[in-house]
């Protein structure tokens, strides 16, 4: 299922109709207040939100969503403004998987449905495995991150940052690197998405951040010590 927060009915309509189309179960919502009561009967496995909403903007939505244990790991499309840089930025940096900016081509938003949905297919499916390094411990299997015992709950980006890192310990990465890897692909101009990312990864850590070292003039690398 497939969940678009647009309040702009004939954007809306025409992408629930085009989803449906080819296959997809797609439901959609003109306001914050009725998305957030469908989200209490289940989660869907992608979100298409808008940034300008009534009552709620989308970024607070976002952060919200993230912040929620049941949807921090929610593959996120946001819809922004053409020529809106900032909101793009601030959407990403704040958790988002992807954008697209109106006006929009069907076939584009298609493929970037397709394209996200694969990625987090493919994560769901891939080995289980538990990592030990320091008082840090991951259980892929699970899903459960702990810093010395202490529980951490950490956005998708995040999350999949780590599990990248302790995946490949001591192997130097670009922030070009990183942007393939996790976002799927580059976004130009912006690595300093990587490095926020990075920053809060580490925060939410805590003692724990300090595994992941920077190598100055190159990028980072989870520490094989």
């Amino acid at each position: 299922m497939i969940y678009c927060l647009e309040d702009d009915a004939s954007i809306r309509e025409m992408i629930v109709y085009t989803l449906q189309s080819y296959g997809m179960e797609a439901r959609g919502f003109d306001r914050p207040s009725a998305f957030w009561k469908a989200l209490e009967s289940g989660v869907p496995d992608l979100l298409l939100l808008d940034i300008m909403l009534p009552e709620e903007d989308g970024l607070s939505i976002l952060s919200r969503l993230r912040a929620n244990h049941s949807t921090a790991q929610l593959p996120i499309l946001l819809l922004t403004a053409k020529g809106s840089e900032y909101d793009k930025v601030v959407g990403l940096d704040s958790g988002a998987d992807d954008y697209l900016a109106k006006p929009f081509g069907i076939m584009e938003l298609l493929a970037r449905i397709r394209a996200l949905l694969r990625r987090f297919e493919k994560t769901g499916e891939s080995k289980a495995k538990e990592y030990s390094v320091g008082a840090l411990y991951v259980d892929s299997a699970r899903h459960v991150v702990l810093d010395g015992g202490r529980e951490v709950t950490l956005t998708n980006k995040e999350y999949n940052l780590l599990l990248f890192f302790l995946e490949h310990p001591g192997i130097v990465f670009t922030r070009d690197q990183l942007l393939n890897h996790i976002w799927g692909y580059s976004f130009d101009g912006e690595s300093r998405t990587v490095d926020v990312h990075i920053r809060t990864l580490r925060t939410k850590l805590g003692a724990s951040g300090d595994l992941i070292e920077t190598v100055r003039g190159i990028g980072y690398k989870l520490s094989d010590n």
